[in-house]
């Protein structure tokens, strides 16, 4: 006897995928992951590939992943999918000091990221 499984969060033509503890902090995160927003998966990962911030590898990583539940878990066409959510959130500080002058400490914190993306399927041009 087990425990009934939940409900499905996203809609029969959406897939998501998440990371945890992504070692940047949100707002920086956020910056990459506007870039993403609402484009087609292929031009997506073309941005994020050719991105010069860090992140971006870590952003195309959750990326690939979501299209491949899309493709595997979904049966979705991975020709017609689009980033339709990119969401980043806080995780947790590292907290850190670092000695300063005349014997006091200068606090450091190390934040973390989680970052959330869904793909969804384009419906057909009638």
């Amino acid at each position: 006897m087990s425990k009934k499984s939940a409900p499905r969060r996203y809609k029969e033509n959406e897939a998501m995928a998440f990371s945890k503890a992504i070692r940047i902090s949100p707002q920086k995160l956020n910056l990459v992951a506007s870039l993403i927003r609402g484009k087609e998966a292929s031009e997506a990962l073309a941005s994020l590939t050719f991105s010069p911030k860090r992140v971006a590898y870590d952003v195309k990583r959750v990326l690939e992943s979501a299209i491949a539940n899309a493709e595997n878990n979904h049966q979705l066409d991975v020709d017609r999918l689009y980033v339709s959510e990119a969401s980043v959130g806080r995780a947790f500080a590292l907290k850190r000091f670092r000695p300063r002058a005349r014997g006091r400490t200068g606090s450091i914190t190390k934040p973390f990221s989680n970052l959330t993306v869904v793909v969804r399927e384009r419906e057909e041009a009638k």
